[in-house]
């Protein structure tokens, strides 16, 4: 056994910022030293119609929630206009056991979660067994795909209830790491992330010198698609622990 762990001299970057505390510590138990430098930042979308939305809730058969980031926003709204979740009857669909815990945290019963954690996998696994049209409301992002309005064979509603922008503060810390410490892991867990860090970071200093990791199939392709001539690590389950977990294992057997 190796007594300082498989990531011990390793920095670990987190491009965007962890829900939790868990993932930093999983990352100093390996040795390593975690950073957490998002090139994203997120902020709820407030408009003139939200409560007559808030209202409108109940109406919807299904409400489908893809991020953390979805619940959030969300929550402020309830907050702010005095729902709570037993004033909403509309089943709960979420991609992800981190989203869904963060559901069930603010009272939300989840009914569906898919296997793969992505907007891809919950198109095809989300078969509700019905006779009649669905109605479906997707809480997104502002740079959420299409996939689910599109694919989905139900009437589905969107509502963007955040905003994902470039955080450039990051940028500068970022590039000082990469030209200072002696061995980085640099962790992806969204494809907004890939193209900021392709358009800022990358577009400069290319993708070499350091261990290019992602969180799932998504975020990979956005990677290749941006240049990045590979992809070292990418979990089976598609959590920031489970990434944690994979990378310490590949430095275990470099």
């Amino acid at each position: 056994m190796r007594d300082r762990g498989p990531l011990f001299g390793e920095t670990v970057l987190f491009t965007g910022t962890p829900k939790s505390p868990e993932v930093f510590n999983l990352v100093k138990q390996y040795g390593g030293t975690p950073i957490s430098l998002p090139l994203i930042q997120v902020a709820e979308i407030e408009e003139a119609d939200d409560e007559r939305k808030m209202n409108e809730c109940s109406h919807f058969d299904w409400l489908i929630f893809t991020s953390q980031s979805a619940v959030e926003a969300f929550r402020a709204k309830m907050l702010r206009f005095g729902f709570s979740a037993d004033l909403i009857h509309s089943k709960i669909a979420a991609v992800g056991t981190k989203t869904a815990a963060a559901l069930e945290k603010i009272g939300f019963n989840v009914s569906f979660i898919p296997t793969v954690f992505s907007a891809d996998t919950f198109v095809k696994q989300f078969q509700p067994e019905t006779n009649r049209q669905l109605n479906v409301l997707f809480l997104r992002g502002n740079l959420a795909g299409s996939l689910i309005k599109e694919e989905l064979p139900f009437h589905v509603v969107e509502w963007t209830v955040y905003k994902t922008e470039k955080q450039l503060s990051s940028i500068g810390k970022i590039l000082n790491i990469l030209d200072e410490a002696t061995s980085v892991n640099i962790l992806f867990a969204s494809p907004s992330a890939v193209h900021i860090f392709a358009e800022t970071i990358a577009a400069s200093r290319g993708w070499e010198g350091f261990t290019i990791c992602a969180i799932g199939h998504v975020t990979e392709q956005a990677l290749i698609e941006a240049g990045a001539p590979r992809v070292d690590v990418k979990p089976e389950t598609y959590t920031l622990i489970d990434l944690v977990d994979a990378l310490a294992r590949r430095k275990e057997g470099l």
